[in-house]
């Protein structure tokens, strides 16, 4: 099979670990009039593309790929609780423990070595870049490969979370989609790039927006 399959396998928002459910932040965003059209949609996630995936999920992901592949259970351990440490709310807490469980039992299922099952079942919880990133080291990707992948797989769930919470069309979807894409290549260099000690975890209007959400008498999404 070639390398290319599995990682849009691992990548896909249909992979049964539940982010279809969670809009994070993006909902609270609509109710509280910061999203309500196509342009601001599209602002919104390219935002949070560049100025959250690219410095915390993006680079956590890709040392999370190298520690997965030199066995590293001390890097993993210091690594997830990094993670679990900067999720402001308890929805985008519940969010990561919820799909990194959910990833762990369908690497479970796969062939994944047992030595590495063994140290993501000493990850308590094991959170969802954590669990992500052994799925990637598991497969003949590269980490920019795996990268890449992984953010398109986030574009995809969050224009989706857009089209029905906005509501927008599927072809408003679509060019949301394309913008988002067009910035995927140097979300990813930018991660690749950034020292560990400049890893950070820092949108604090969408932590408030989140935690408001938790309270939100109307919703879709589970955050």
């Amino acid at each position: 099979m070639s390398a290319l399959i599995p990682l849009l396998w691992l990548a896909s928002p249909v992979l049964p670990v539940g982010g279809f459910s969670y809009s994070e932040g993006l909902e609270a965003a609509v109710e509280h009039g910061l999203v309500s059209d196509e342009s601001q949609a599209r602002d919104w996630l390219v935002d949070q593309l560049l100025l959250g995936l690219a410095s915390s999920e993006l680079p956590l992901l890709a040392q999370a790929i190298d520690a997965w592949r030199a066995e590293d259970a001390a890097a993993l351990q210091a690594l997830n609780r990094w993670w679990l440490a900067t999720r402001e709310s308890a929805e985008l807490r519940q969010q990561t423990e919820q799909m990194g469980r959910s990833m762990s039992d369908w690497l479970r299922q796969r062939e994944t070595p047992a030595s590495a099952l063994a140290t993501l079942a000493t990850l308590q919880p094991p959170c969802w870049p954590i669990a992500w990133a052994l799925g990637a080291a598991s497969s003949p990707a590269t980490t920019h490969e795996a990268l890449q992948a992984f953010a398109f797989g986030w574009a995809e769930n969050a224009v989706q979370a857009a089209v029905r919470a906005v509501p927008l069309g599927q072809s408003a979807g679509q060019r949301i989609l394309a913008a988002l894409a067009q910035e995927i290549p140097a979300a990813v260099e930018h991660a690749l790039a950034l020292p560990a000690t400049e890893r950070q975890a820092f949108l604090p209007g969408l932590a408030l927006l989140s935690a408001r959400h938790e309270h939100q008498y109307s919703r879709l999404f589970r955050s």
